[in-house]
């Protein structure tokens, strides 16, 4: 398989999950009583942490089998 189909299904993965991780922290946000703009808040917070965190994962690794 082609290197850059690779790598374009592994970020569009990582966008599915991070955004499912969004949607997930803004239903309980909601469900805790959050108005909409903080339960958005935690929802953009969510999807970030999960952004950066796969950008960790990915520097690690890229040292690791450099």
């Amino acid at each position: 398989m082609n290197r850059l189909a690779v790598v374009l299904l592994t970020a569009a993965l990582v966008v599915v999950f991070a955004l499912l991780a969004a949607a997930a922290a803004c239903v309980l946000a909601r469900l805790d009583g959050a108005t909409h703009p903080t339960a958005l808040m935690r929802a953009a917070t969510a999807f970030a942490g999960v952004l950066t965190l796969a950008t960790a994962i990915t520097a690690v690794l890229a040292q690791v089998l450099a």
